[in-house]
């Protein structure tokens, strides 16, 4: 299932599900009309599905960036409205801030806009205390890491090496003079960055939230979403964002928002520079690569403004093929904050459950939806303690598995009591873990709920994880299961699986088609699991891996693909 549709691109919120995912399965357990009901709604992507095959949606979570992505998904508007009100706001965002963006061309002389800035940081060298500058150290390396060394001294410098500041270095311009956006030495903007005339939100990193810990924020000084912009992208920001807060038309204003929200991590520190072509923003976690770019403000916001039209055009497009009109939007789709173990909501009141509930301790959404938080107007954060997640470090308020388990089961529970005797509830789950498997696994039978074995399905992210790529073989799984359950008595005892059984069942999944990745035969045999009454407790993607490799199996780099070892 490719992620790469119109709603899909739209908006950049962690682990959406594809609407054309949730689509077939929304179809097929209900009838036009009816109620899906989704209590780990995240950016709403079962709202816009439910919405765009004629269902209601009652959606819940308790993201606060989820909740004004998920209703803004839905909030169609006239997409020329849209395009004349979001090209008025950059114009008059570009009045009060000047023309930040623009420097000479060093073919022409005249002045030409920036579209990027590469940024390298400053690293202090080990051996003589000199300051280097990582970008310039890496060309001068002839762009090989390992050959990184000071200019001074000799000694190596490398990604470890203490950063003491940030610098400008090569602008990427756009000029009449040429059809091709051209790549020339940082100059100095003739317009200074605001001062004083504009403000930012910039809220503090508390070191108790995890991606502190797991960014060493407080060694790089990145201790509030502020220092993760460059000044003048700050600067930018707020005149884009006051510009759209002035927007009459609350639908408009609504809708510009979504669209500001979108481009917030790609206008940050956090978009890693390549010298192939741009990678992309780390949206999962804080990272800031030793090279990065600076994108332009409005430019990104402009593109973006186009992509949402995209989006609103596919969902009526959706709507139409199905003979629906626009009517009632905020009546068939609802989105509160609300915590899935608590649900305001009417025994026996929803057709149909289909919903993707945090993975363990995969991402942390509260933290990562901070940077986006801050600019809202609400005011309003995510509340970390309510999230369902399993801490990796204990920071004073530690959030354990068994905390997780607990929740995921009241969350089934509630599941189970909203919904309408013989209902269906479709559960989208991922991890790498056989322990959080089993987890799992005990959550549904203590809800009173039964796997249809028959119903159990599987979601291809369509994208390998950047991590083990270097041996070829991910440590994180990039596909994901779909459960389908229903009420019912299950016993919570299962038989661990023999070993030669797992060393089986892995071999026939790797030999049964020339397109498996070793996430597909890890999750194919998680599924394998569930329809035999497993214990998963033992069955970790690194497991599967090692028994790949004992078959003489290896990846293709190229494809990510499984393929024999040749002799």
């Amino acid at each position: 299932m490719k992620r790469s549709d119109p709603v899909y691109m739209a908006h950049a919120y962690l682990t959406k599900v594809p609407v054309t995912a949730a689509i077939p399965f929304i179809e097929a357990m209900t009838a036009p009309g009816d109620v899906v009901l989704d209590p780990f709604a995240g950016s709403g992507m079962t709202g816009v599905a439910a919405f765009a095959a004629g269902r209601q949606a009652r959606l819940f979570d308790v993201s606060v960036l989820g909740r004004h992505i998920g209703r803004n998904y839905v909030n169609l508007v006239d997409v020329n409205t849209l395009r004349r009100q979001g090209a008025a706001a950059v114009k008059r965002a570009r009045e009060v801030v000047g023309d930040l963006y623009q420097v000479p061309c060093a073919e022409c002389g005249v002045l030409a806009e920036t579209a990027k800035t590469i940024w390298s940081v400053l690293v202090r060298c080990d051996g003589c205390g000199a300051e280097a500058n990582f970008y310039e150290s890496l060309r001068d390396a002839t762009w090989r890491k390992p050959q990184m060394q000071c200019s001074r001294c000799g000694a190596r410098i490398s990604t470890r090496s203490a950063r003491v500041g940030e610098v400008p270095v090569v602008d990427s311009i756009t000029c009449a003079c040429s059809a091709r956006q051209r790549e020339q030495p940082w100059s100095q903007p003739p317009v200074t960055p605001c001062a004083g005339r504009l403000s930012w939100p910039d809220i503090p990193i508390e070191p108790t939230r995890q991606m502190y810990q797991a960014s060493a924020l407080g060694r790089h000084g990145l201790t509030s979403t502020a220092a993760f912009y460059s000044r003048r992208n700050l600067c930018a920001l707020a005149a884009l964002r006051d510009a759209i807060e002035a927007t009459d038309d609350a639908a408009i204003r609504g809708k510009l928002r979504f669209a500001f929200t979108a481009i917030l991590t790609r206008a940050s520190k956090r978009y890693q520079w390549s010298r192939q072509r741009p990678l992309n923003a780390a949206n999962a976690n804080y990272y800031v690569a030793p090279v990065f770019y600076e994108w332009n403000v409005f430019d990104l916001f402009s593109r973006k403004v186009e992509a949402v039209a995209r989006s609103d055009a596919w969902i009526r497009e959706r709507r139409l093929e199905r003979r629906l009109t626009e009517d009632g939007v905020a009546e068939q789709v609802t989105y509160e904050i609300a915590s899935a173990t608590s649900l305001p909501l009417d025994d026996g009141s929803v057709d149909y459950v289909f919903t993707d509930p945090p993975f363990g301790s995969n991402i942390f959404y509260s933290d990562m939806n901070l940077f986006q938080e801050a600019w809202l107007p609400s005011g309003q954060l995510t509340e970390a303690g309510l999230e369902a997640v399993v801490d990796r470090t204990d920071t004073g308020c530690y959030r354990s598995a068994d905390r997780y388990e607990r929740m995921l089961t009241e969350a089934l529970r509630e599941c189970r009591r909203v919904l309408k005797p013989h209902g269906y509830i479709t559960l989208l789950f991922g991890n790498s873990s056989g322990a959080v498997w089993r987890l799992l696994q005990r959550a549904i039978a203590e809800a009173g709920l039964i796997v249809v074995p028959e119903l159990i399905a599987t979601l291809d992210k369509g994208q390998r994880s950047v991590k083990g790529l270097a041996s070829g073989f991910e440590h994180v799984a990039t596909v994901d299961l779909m459960l389908t359950m229903t009420a019912g008595c299950a016993s919570a005892q299962t038989a661990p699986p023999a070993p030669a059984d797992v060393a089986t069942a892995v071999r026939d999944i790797a030999s049964s088609s020339a397109d498996v990745s070793p996430s597909q035969c890890y999750v194919e045999l998680v599924r394998e699991g569930f329809r035999q009454g497993w214990d998963l407790s033992a069955i970790d993607l690194s497991a599967v891996t090692r028994l790949l490799r004992d078959a003489n199996y290896e990846v293709d780099r190229s494809t990510g693909l499984l393929r024999l070892r040749v002799s």
